[in-house]
């Protein structure tokens, strides 16, 4: 018996299968054609970019938004000059392989974030350790691991597992994964759970115990790992395992109860959403509402924008799903990390906190103009919240209002039905905003009190961004919490 980390839920029972990372070793030498090495690691980014576009969007099919942006991250990190270009400019100046200066100044940013005290900021090495790997994999011209190839029943055992690979895993035939490092906030941990597979992190040499296809039991409720198990602890697990499936089946009967805490309070139980097809989700696990609607996955994976009718059947199809609940609905958050092909989006060194979101929409209003339409027409068909991204400034809302209201009476003018009940707010995720938090409040207030006739409620989201910062490679904490005027 090993004991680790309980990362993820469950009781699992199968075989092993050792995904083992090819080896990566190279014999470091002196070149005297620099521009032929950093040719050959362009070539290799690009062609782990192209991969990552892939992962990302199973990843998006799979799990949602909320994972499929741990690829937009990694994607980042292949692109950002902090990292890219000491490796061009080691293989200039040094006259070394391109194998050499990607793993000198990948092995310099992952020891960085090592080092750090804060844990998360920690397990951030973990990615930046996945993606140079996959490079590197390129360069040597060596397969890099698939687990989607997995097509029997298995526990996988690994050193650790990579949030790629934990993203192409099926649960068909994964029943669970036990790793010798990592922890319970590490990407992997936190998709397993989405996945509803047990696994145990952190058991510091599961590896060197487990050999192919030995039989295994991962507690996920404990943190154990029980190799080769007798036939009593195979008969005790077996029992465990069906008493959690038990347990499980009253906790769904449970599922579409009032959310309230032992003193009385209702706390809103809501969900995030990134297409119509998740509303199904929703409603199956008893959400009271949808909390946030990322609108900008209409606008992704396609050539050019989605027109007003496409958009007015998305949102339709979504308050028509939830009937009376709650949808609020997030404009057009774009830019970033979140780029779309067809749209002239510049280049920042700072693309979280730059030309983005509402800043985007105020300065292209054919492209924000025929979203509002599209809302304030599917309005009628359910109980519509609408809320403007990355809004930093009060006169920012002013315009995003002005622009909202003039779409409205256009609307009206045209003799097309409008909402009198939608409330309007804003992401607070800048912090000055949350520090004028109060004077937003009352802005919002006096806004919806003039566009809803009867006494409006309001509840913002507020999202606080810690930011670090190694170079241009920015990383981001969230705290999420909700703020009541």
């Amino acid at each position: 018996m090993i004991q680790g980390i309980a990362a993820s839920q469950g009781i699992a029972i199968a075989k092993a299968y050792r995904l083992e990372t090819p080896d990566l070793t190279f014999e470091a030498k002196k070149i005297d054609n620099p521009e032929e090495q950093i040719q050959r690691l362009e070539d290799a980014l690009e062609v782990s970019k192209q991969e990552l576009e892939k992962i990302k969007a199973h990843t998006l099919q799979q799990l949602g938004e909320e994972h499929a942006e741990i690829f937009s991250a990694h994607l980042l990190v292949l692109s950002d000059p902090e990292l890219i270009n000491p490796m061009k400019d080691k293989i200039t100046s040094d006259l070394v392989l391109a194998e050499q200066a990607l793993d000198e100044v990948a092995n310099m940013f992952i020891d960085m974030f090592k080092n750090m005290d804060n844990e998360y900021m920690r397990e951030r090495a973990a990615d930046i350790q996945d993606v140079t790997k996959r490079v590197m994999a390129h360069l040597l011209n060596v397969t890099f691991p698939n687990p989607a190839l997995i097509d029997e029943e298995v526990i996988v055992i690994a050193k650790d597992l990579t949030p790629s690979d934990t993203a192409q895993l099926n649960r068909e035939f994964v029943k669970g994964f036990a790793t010798d490092i990592g922890g319970r906030t590490s990407h992997s941990a936190i998709m397993a759970r989405s996945l509803e597979i047990p696994a145990v992190v952190g058991t510091k040499n599961i590896t060197e115990t487990v050999k192919q296809d030995e039989m295994v039991i991962i507690d996920g409720l404990d943190g154990k790992v029980i190799v080769n198990p007798s036939e009593e602890e195979l008969v005790t697990y077996r029992e465990k395992q069906d008493a959690y499936a038990k347990q499980q089946e009253q906790w769904a009967k449970l599922k579409n109860e009032p959310t309230m805490t032992k003193d009385g309070s209702h706390v809103e139980l809501v969900a995030n959403i990134g297409t119509p097809n998740d509303v199904e989700g929703v409603i199956n696990n008893g959400g009271e509402g949808v909390g946030l609607y990322r609108t900008e996955f209409l606008y992704m994976g396609r050539s050019e924008l989605p027109s007003e009718d496409e958009q007015f059947e998305a949102y339709k199809s979504v308050l028509e799903q939830m009937g009376d609940k709650p949808v609020v609905v997030r404009t057009l958050d774009v830019g970033g990390d979140k780029e779309l092909a067809y749209l002239d989006l510049p280049k920042e060194m700072n693309p979280f906190l730059g030309f983005r979101a509402i800043r985007f929409c105020l300065e292209n209003e054919d492209v924000f103009r025929p979203q509002l339409r599209a809302l304030l027409r599917a309005s009628v068909y359910g109980n519509l919240k609408i809320m403007f991204p990355m809004i930093a400034t009060l006169e920012e809302f002013r315009q995003a209002k002005a622009i909202l209201l003039d779409e409205k009476e256009a609307l009206l003018n045209e003799g097309v039905k409008v909402s009198d009940s939608i409330e309007v707010g804003i992401m607070v995720e800048i912090p000055s905003t949350a520090v004028i938090a109060k004077q937003f409040a009352k802005e919002v207030d006096f806004f919806n009190a003039s566009f809803i006739p009867s006494p409006p409620r309001f509840a913002y989201t507020i999202t606080l961004f810690f930011l670090y910062k190694i170079g241009s490679f920015l990383k981001v904490v969230q705290r999420p919490g909700t703020l009541h005027i």
